[in-house]
């Protein structure tokens, strides 16, 4: 089996080729923009006929599309998030028909939802500013798009090698800096959100399940913790893991997602179903996973 891994060298891709390259019997493959990808392609500017012909000599029997941008204006997020995938699915129809497109979506396509509730995925879709917005629009392309494709809708990915452009990440990397001083101070916004966190090795082994699933799938699948956790409870179990003696303050400016979206917990009943998929790590494995990762040899 074939399968074309885009974005391989982010932090889900990274997991997701290591979890593919397991498989016997598989070749992956990999496409970024990057000199030593197997195959050079770039969704946010690429030309179809080109993409085309690339997808052609790549000859997939499988595509995972973990490319996208979590930061950056809105023009950045359009281009990757929104354009990337209708390039993809477009190319796929001219160059790879039968090929099965897992594609990773996200749940702030959901936007605000009512606390206690976890979200199915026939929930109603408002997401909170141009991320959530450009994910529910490539969404949108790749479950119109007529091919055998599912969209995977994640929730918060922590785990090992998680970056600081996530919040898991950014705090880890400030309780290293911070060490063992009691007098250190980390400022961070208002943490009194809900989140629905899911350990990044658990859904490399999603995608796994869903690129090897026989038959058709649901179009999207929820695939997160199945619990909302408060973001405080994450940092303060990331500071005692550091051992860090110092003080939280919630003091620093909080995103516009963190102050629209107070609760966020996905249903996850439907991937059980298509898939047999449960998170197998619990939240603190996954932190513990985040800090020992991070840790000088």
């Amino acid at each position: 089996m074939r399968i074309l891994v885009l974005g391989r060298t982010g932090f889900l891709g990274g997991h997701v080729v290591e979890r593919l390259r397991a498989l016997p019997g598989t070749r992956v493959l990999g496409g970024g923009r990057s000199a030593d990808a197997d195959h050079r392609i770039d969704l946010a500017s690429a030309d179809p006929e080109e993409l085309a012909k690339t997808l052609a000599s790549a000859a997939p029997d499988a595509v995972v599309n973990c490319a996208g941008a979590v930061a950056g204006d809105a023009v950045t997020l359009a281009e990757v998030n929104a354009r990337g995938p209708a390039m993809l699915c477009a190319a796929l129809r001219a160059a790879a028909p039968a090929a099965r497109l897992v594609h990773l979506g996200s749940a702030a396509e959901y936007g605000p939802s009512a606390p206690g509730v976890a979200v199915t995925e026939s929930a109603p879709t408002s997401p909170v500013g141009p991320y959530g917005a450009t994910k529910l629009a490539g969404t949108a392309c790749v479950t119109a798009s007529g091919l055998d494709a599912v969209v995977l809708r994640v929730g918060n990915p922590v785990g090992p090698g998680a970056p600081a452009a996530g919040l898991p990440g950014r705090v880890a990397a400030l309780l290293r800096e911070a060490g063992p001083d009691p007098e250190a101070v980390l400022r961070l916004g208002d943490l009194s959100a809900y989140r629905d966190f899911v350990d990044v090795r658990d859904l490399a082994r999603a995608v796994e399940l869903a690129v090897r699933a026989s038959g058709p799938l649901p179009p999207v699948l929820n695939i997160g913790g199945g619990a909302a956790v408060p973001v405080r409870e994450l940092v303060h179990g990331l500071a005692g893991l550091a051992g860090f003696r110092g003080r939280i303050e919630e003091s620093a400016p909080s995103s516009a997602r963190s102050a629209q979206v107070s609760w966020q917990c996905s249903d996850i009943t439907a991937a059980h179903d298509a898939l047999g998929w449960r998170p197998a790590h619990t939240l603190e494995e996954s932190l513990c996973a985040l800090w020992e990762g991070g840790r000088a040899p």
